[in-house]
């Protein structure tokens, strides 16, 4: 393994039974670096994050790790019972009390995904986008040099997803850390990493996103569709909450912002308009 390397899967397959699950997965994760997994629903996209999170066993091949690396891990979704009291701080708490020298240290990881006055707030209050981020912030707490996203942005509308991957990329450059994740979210996710995976039990091509998204086994499983999806720009004189609420003017004397947002779209890549 490169002396550079975090993470790194050799020649992995997965058995159950006859069935085949996974076959002959070789990826690497470096420093910087965002790779990210896509493929349809069962193509075992989350049973590799597992096996590579040593929560599984290969059937054959290995999965090697630098000694230095300190994984901060991120699931698709919690399921907590909403009877039960439990603020954001005492579930960030809940991660490794041994760990966590002092409370700075939770509103510092808050503060990085930009909830730090979410702190006492009951988790059973927190909207989707909210709770991602609190989720963001408990994979932050290890100081992580790998992070690994299962699905970061999962009930996050999609302005909240935008958001949420330009938080991701703005940690990767802060921390300096490796980023593995998995997404369906073609259109973003292709303006927000480094390397692509495509995963339907083996991998069917990886390289840059551009050279991915024109491959012919990528065009087999998703078509164009990422052609539906484009960016436009508008001039707006507000600024917007988590929710996407309206929360007030943007400083300055009549200056303007100039927002990106994510837009449905007949077809055209780049399409510009004003609001």
């Amino acid at each position: 393994m490169q002396a550079d390397t975090l993470l790194k899967a050799t020649n992995v397959s997965l058995k159950d039974g006859t069935k085949v699950l996974l076959s002959t997965i070789d990826l690497s994760i470096k420093p910087r670096e965002i790779v990210t997994l896509i493929g349809p629903n069962g193509a075992g996209k989350t049973t590799l994050l597992n096996i590579l999170l040593g929560l599984r066993k290969p059937s054959s091949g290995v999965v090697t790790k630098s000694k230095n690396c300190r994984i901060g891990y991120m699931p698709q979704k919690i399921q907590l019972n909403p009877l039960l009291p439990l603020t954001v701080e005492h579930f960030l708490w809940l991660v490794d009390t041994t760990s966590l020298k002092t409370a700075i240290t939770i509103n510092s990881a808050l503060a990085r995904t930009g909830v730090v006055h979410l702190l006492k707030t009951d988790m059973s209050n927190l909207s989707g986008g909210e709770i991602q981020r609190v989720l963001l912030a408990r994979a932050l707490l290890r100081e992580p040099n790998l992070l690994v996203l299962d699905e970061p942005v999962q009930g996050v509308d999609l302005k909240g997803q935008d958001q949420l991957y330009k938080l991701i990329s703005e940690i990767r450059d802060e921390l300096g850390c490796g980023v593995l994740m998995v997404s369906h979210d073609l259109h973003l996710v292709m303006a927000s990493t480094d390397n692509v995976i495509c995963l339907n039990q083996h991998i069917c091509c990886h390289g840059h996103p551009e050279s991915v998204s024109n491959h012919p086994a990528y065009l087999e499983l998703f078509g164009n569709s990422i052609n539906h999806v484009a960016t436009y720009t508008h001039h707006h004189d507000h600024d917007h909450d988590l929710h996407g609420e309206v929360c007030g003017s943007l400083s300055g004397s009549g200056d303007q912002n100039i927002h990106s947002n994510i837009a449905e779209s007949s077809g055209a890549h780049n399409a510009e308009g004003t609001k």
